[in-house]
């Protein structure tokens, strides 16, 4: 027997030795086309150098291309298992010309492969043509000298490739096997085609023509050839089998799925073998090229692959997560081909342990409902969609994994009405939103994300992308085009560009396309916590909806917000260190040259804490330590210490940031649960100093720092004002403190012995420049003393009154000090006189007469003060009236 793995070098083999550039499979996430999900077919990689946009590798390539067919137009989910040959995941064998040869080159390494190399029965092979192109006809029979009849030709777009309306184009030919009357079906082009007798297993597409608008316009000038062949039918022709799923590969995999669940793949427990052994592929490769399991875009048709593969595995009997188990038998019997699945096996084993943890929960509680649902049904019933919509909207039940739990019982589901159900959801958010009191004109926001779902975000691991543009906005309207000069928000199926949420501003930089176009992007917003809408300018050319574009952010802004963000995490760390457990995060900003941290507290650090603090985040970031990220579900998070972050909106799944060095429990210093960007190690924020600490309200303080370059210039700023210091005090910058607490004391000093030349000068009847008279009065049988003092420290006004108080024996004392065009002024009422007069009435007198309000203390002391100090006479005239009118 011929191993698939034979089949494949023996595959690549025959063309390096006819000078071909063997080719690694590209990842399965296309770089080169962003209206694909996943790598559909083995031309994908190359259809830049197939239109021109990108030089070839090579005149001649071949390669073994992993793909997925499981979302989108091309989605064989659901047949997958029930099927001979339905896949998610395949293999696609190709060889291809880039302008080099053609046709009778082609079908000459097609049919020398087959027949010769491989020994398939001539007789067996058929051939299908456009029904217009004669020279692949005349070729066939030159070539293969297949008779006519085996020669099909088929007017159908069956056999005439397109990349698109617009682009290259031409015939295809197909070859198919015959395996034998015993199974029914026709050729193809006859009414038994659908059979299963004759498959294809190779398809010859000639790239000969350029179309525009869905019509041919012209011949290419460089005609290039684009092959594939399925690994999986053609191990299953080499193999002496009909069935994909009897190859060895298969074999291997479904028997480690009997061996784990003691279940044979026989009868009913077949198709959940197969589609064990199918998805198990698929999600292990899927994983292993960066897709992670979310509710969005590539994340959630992984998860629907995984779930699908682990109710099958439930139906089997598997008490215990059975996917993550098989990952060995696959990496045995692929991992040589394909190198990073040995690579990624520890992480593809941990996700699908934690995903099929999750979901056996998440199933437990649908299927009891659908089983309580359809008791009284028998085959042929149907379960409304309104309660498809439950187990969807309440359990997290998806509507495929419904309809295929309840296909083996012969049960339909009412998809109209589940669609209607969850329009009806959609309306009441849309009303509740409304009711929210946000702008109308945001409604927009729910118009796209119902028609385009989600954006989905590949910033953590890249800074660059390709996307196509789904919306436009434009003065707050939808528009299919905008031109040079327009301020538009532009929307894509998927962007390198972070949304501004959980306190990270959102990034900034361009889109562009090899056209001419130029968008300056200022910054990237989050409309409705899953939209990415870049927020700018069209510098040059234009665009419209449809349009594939690239995607660039300032990496250089984004290195600087992500070593701020992380420096946030090290920051909550080191303050629970040193403060202690009640400090929580209360909010955060995270822009590119400073970050500010609110916190739970309830007075001001300490110079002491400052520094504490400092010292030991930059510890932490000298030690350069890995920042690493898991995904978990919030409560498995938490639980594992994860902190959660004040601010956040949490799905199912959530982003887990551990970062610093691991302390006596193994857990690293700093563990958050966290969407935003971080850096990679610890060292790449550079240096982190806090330049400021303030309170935001009762119990929440603020620190307010920087990092890298934008901290080591603040700190050069520091340095030369020291310096500049220094040099006017003539003394070196280390000397200087002492230098400037010396001329402060001193100054202190002089200062005090002013405060008492003017208090003694007071006290002996001068009152100084502005004197308003200082001999005491007879006021209504009161004795009165009342002063204006320029340039007396206010502070100094009760000492003196107190002294005045004293010299009276019996009486009332008013002082007004002027400072800066300012007036202080004070009352004072002997203990004798208190019940007839209060101060704090008669301050408040006075400073009204200063254009203030108010004034407060006892009713033998009170003090206030007034902006207008040149009514400072006027202030002791008012008092002195005041006593003039009360009553004996």
């Amino acid at each position: 027997m011929t191993s698939t793995n034979d089949i494949r070098r023996s595959f690549l083999d025959y063309f390096a030795s006819n000078y071909h550039a063997e080719i690694a499979s590209a990842p399965l996430v296309p770089f080169s086309d962003p209206t694909l999900m996943f790598v559909n077919a083995g031309m994908v990689p190359f259809k830049n150098a197939f239109t021109g946009l990108e030089t070839p590798p090579a005149p001649r390539a071949t390669s073994s291309q992993k793909c997925v067919r499981a979302g989108g137009k091309h989605n064989d989910l659901d047949n997958v298992g029930y099927t001979a040959r339905h896949h998610t995941f395949f293999e696609m064998l190709g060889n291809f010309s880039f302008g080099d040869y053609f046709k009778e080159q082609a079908i000459h390494h097609a049919w020398t492969l087959l027949t010769k190399e491989w020994g398939l029965d001539a007789n067996r092979l058929t051939a299908t043509v456009y029904h217009t192109d004669d020279e692949a006809f005349d070729l066939w029979k030159k070539i293969a000298g297949l008779p006519e009849e085996r020669i099909i030709r088929i007017p159908t777009k069956d056999n005439f490739w397109a990349m698109g309306s617009d682009g290259p184009c031409g015939p295809c030919s197909e070859i198919f096997y015959d395996h034998g009357e015993h199974i029914w079906g026709g050729p193809p082009g006859s009414p038994e085609e659908d059979g299963d007798r004759f498959v294809e297993i190779w398809n010859l597409v000639f790239m000969q023509f350029q179309q525009e608008a869905d019509e041919i316009v012209a011949d290419l000038p460089k005609p290039s050839i684009d092959t594939g062949m399925g690994i999986e039918r053609i191990a299953a022709v080499m193999q002496g089998v009909h069935d994909n799923y009897d190859t060895d590969t298969f074999k291997a995999l479904i028997g480690a799925s009997e061996s784990l669940t003691g279940v044979k793949a026989e009868g009913a427990q077949q198709a959940s073998h197969r589609v064990i052994a199918d998805h198990l592929r698929s999600t292990s490769f899927l994983l292993a090229d960066g897709v992670l399991p979310s509710n969005e875009g590539r994340g959630y048709v992984l998860r629907r692959i995984m779930r699908r593969a682990m109710r099958h595995a439930h139906l089997l009997g598997a008490s215990e997560p059975l996917m993550h188990r098989l990952v060995p038998a696959l990496v045995t019997e692929m991992g040589q081909a394909y190198p990073e699945l040995v690579r990624g096996q520890a992480l593809i084993q941990e996700v699908l342990e934690r995903e099929e943890t999750q979901f056996r929960r998440t199933l437990q509680n649908g299927l009891k409902l659908l089983d309580e649902a359809t008791a009284d049904m028998g085959e042929g019933g149907t379960l409304p969609g309104e309660t498809a919509f439950k187990l969807y909207d309440t359990y997290g039940f998806p509507y495929d994994l419904t309809e295929d739990a309840l296909r083996n019982r012969g049960i339909g589901v009412d998809k109209d009405g589940f669609d209607e159900a969850m329009a009806q959801q959609k309306a009441a958010a849309r009303a509740a939103w409304k009711g929210s009191g946000e702008a109308a004109s945001e409604e927009i926001w729910f118009d796209i994300a119902e028609r385009e779902g989600s954006t989905e975000f590949t910033g953590y691991s890249s800074t660059t992308g390709e996307a196509a543009v789904v919306a436009i906005v434009k003065d707050g309207k939808e528009v299919q085009s905008a031109a040079a000069g327009d301020e538009v928000v532009i929307l894509t199926n998927q962007t390198p560009f972070y949304g501004e949420s959980g306190g990270q501003t959102g990034d900034a930089g361009r889109i562009w396309t090899p056209e001419g176009l130029e968008i300056a992007v200022s910054t990237t917003n989050k409309p409705l916590g899953r939209l990415h809408a870049h927020v700018g300018k069209v510098a040059k050319g234009s665009v419209k909806v449809g349009d594939a574009v690239h995607l660039v952010i300032d990496a250089d802004r984004r290195d600087r917000i992500r070593a701020n963000h992380s420096a946030t995490h090290l920051v909550h760390a080191a303050l629970r260190n040193r403060l202690g457990g009640h400090v929580t995060q209360k909010g955060s900003l995270v822009a590119d040259d400073r970050f500010r941290f609110d916190f739970s507290h309830p007075k001001p650090l300490s110079e002491e804490d400052i520094a504490a603090v400092e010292a030991e985040v930059n510890a932490e970031i000298r030690a350069n330590e890995s920042v690493g990220t898991r995904l978990m579900t919030p409560d498995d998070a938490v639980a594992a210490g994860a902190l959660a972050l004040f601010g956040e909106k949490y799905g199912d799944e959530v982003r887990v940031l551990s970062m610093g060095r691991k302390g006596g429990e193994g857990r690293n210093y700093s563990v958050e649960l966290c969407g935003g960007t971080h850096v990679r190690a610890t060292g790449d924020i550079g240096v982190f100093k806090i330049v400021s600490e303030s309170a935001v309200s009762s119990g929440v303080r603020r620190i307010e720092a920087m990092t890298g370059e934008a901290a080591r210039q603040w700190l050069v700023a520091r340095d030369e004002a020291v310096r500049a210091i220094a040099s006017a005090l003539k003394t070196s910058p280390d000397e200087a403190p002492a230098r400037v607490s010396a001329l402060v004391e001193e100054r202190r000093r002089l200062e005090k012995e002013l405060a008492e030349a003017k208090r003694a000068l007071a006290l002996g009847g001068g009152g100084g420049a502005g004197d308003s008279g200082s001999a005491d009065e007879d006021i209504g049988g009161v004795t009165f003393s009342g002063q204006v003092i320029e340039g007396l420290d206010p502070r100094e006004l009760r000492p003196l009154l107190d002294d005045a108080k004293k010299r009276m024996g019996s009486g009332i004392a008013a002082v007004c000090a002027v400072n800066e065009g300012k007036g202080a002024f004070a009352v004072a009422v002997t203990d004798d006189l208190t019940g007839r007069f209060s101060a704090v009435d008669l301050v408040r007198i006075g400073v009204e007469a200063l254009g203030g309000k108010g004034g407060g203390g006892r009713p033998d002391m009170a003090q206030g003060g007034g902006p207008d100090g040149s009514k400072a006479a006027d202030a002791i005239a008012a008092v002195k009236d005041a006593l003039a009118k009360a009553p004996a």
